[in-house]
């Protein structure tokens, strides 16, 4: 995204944190009318990391804040965005909390919610910032500790969702660098807000003055027409940034999409005919962790040798609002920093 001065934000550092508690498909299952194959063959999950008691969001954030920062090689920047669907609290925002646990007290910190666009809609924010002169640097977390708003008994959530937090830093650089965030394509409809949702807890419901069913103050999903238009829109929108960019399907390296489910991933890469070897995947491991999901994928990716300096990258999600989004960038040359064990709990 460049600025009228050429200004562009360029990817300088990566890092991420998953929980230590590890939960596979026995263990749900044991509770939950379901089993491993059913599991695995509707979502492409075997296991996920959940939060234990006293761990929440804003500890998730820190640790892969601080291993993002380690890896740019500079702890300092000049604004904090941490993109989540779990804050710690409906007021204030978590990412003053996460600024001041970073020693960062002081700088511009906001959160963004747009559930699992979110860190493409903070990328967006972040890249905005650094085109117009406001920040040179800019800390992007995504975070989640989402088997905090989950029903533990509802099975069609439950197996899907979970936790953790993936960062980047960003800085000022030019369109033409390894690391340069291209075009940004974002959009939402809100008249089908209702497919994803939380019902209760906000102003719409304490407004009424009712009490509400127990079950409305978790996270509810309409999985089929969820599909459907995940599909649709992320197709639409990855075709757009690549447009935006002057790419091809073909000159993508690698296709980062939101671990949102196997299934929906799978088919958004074959309308795009991108094969296997260059999509990346880790929900079998991590299940969909919603706005941590892709930047999660990038430091394991990273990690892993599976980027290279150089490599074109498509990025795309869709989330609650409705709300989906694409972007593409070159991969730059980063140290990469080993996902820290365990999360400190914030108590």
């Amino acid at each position: 995204m460049s600025g009228a001065a050429g200004r562009t934000a360029v990817i300088a550092g990566v890092g991420s944190c998953l929980p230590p508690r590890v939960v596979g498909n026995e263990e749900l299952a044991r509770r939950l009318d379901t089993s491993d194959e059913w599991i695995r063959s509707r979502t492409g999950i075997a296991r996920r990391h959940l939060v234990d008691p006293g761990t929440a969001t804003a500890a998730l954030a820190v640790e892969a804040g601080a291993s993002a920062l380690k890896s740019a090689g500079r702890a300092d920047v000049d604004s904090v965005i941490v993109a989540t669907t779990t804050p710690e609290r409906l007021c204030p925002a978590t990412a003053p909390q996460v600024a001041a646990r970073l020693g960062l007290a002081g700088v511009a910190a906001h959160d963004v919610s747009a559930v699992c666009t979110g860190f493409l809609y903070g990328l967006a924010t972040a890249a905005g910032q650094i085109a117009t002169g406001l920040a040179d640097r800019v800390l992007l977390v995504g975070a989640e500790a989402f088997s905090t708003i989950v029903n533990p008994a509802d099975r069609t959530t439950a197996v899907i969702f979970a936790d953790g937090a993936g960062a980047v830093v960003l800085r000022a650089g030019t369109a033409d660098e390894p690391g340069a965030v291209g075009p940004c394509v974002l959009g939402s409809d809100g008249d089908l807000s209702d497919l994803i949702t939380i019902p209760a807890g906000g102003s719409g419901h304490r407004s009424r003055g009712l009490p509400a069913d127990p079950d409305d103050h978790y996270f509810q999903m309409q999985g089929r027409d969820v599909y459907r238009h995940a599909v649709e829109r992320t197709t639409e929108a990855a075709l757009a940034a690549l447009a935006r960019a002057g790419w091809r399907c073909e000159d993508v390296d690698r296709f980062v999409p939101h671990q949102a489910n196997a299934r929906i991933c799978a088919a958004i890469a074959e309308r795009l005919d991108i094969d296997s070897d260059r999509q990346a995947s880790n929900i079998e491991r991590v299940g969909n962790t919603a706005a941590a999901s892709i930047p999660l994928l990038l430091a394991e990716e990273a990690a892993a040798g599976r980027l290279a300096s150089g490599d074109r990258v498509l990025l795309a999600a869709f989330g609650g609002g409705l709300t989906w989004g694409a972007t593409t960038l070159t991969w730059p040359e980063l140290a990469t920093v080993a996902a820290p064990a365990t999360a400190a709990g914030d108590h």
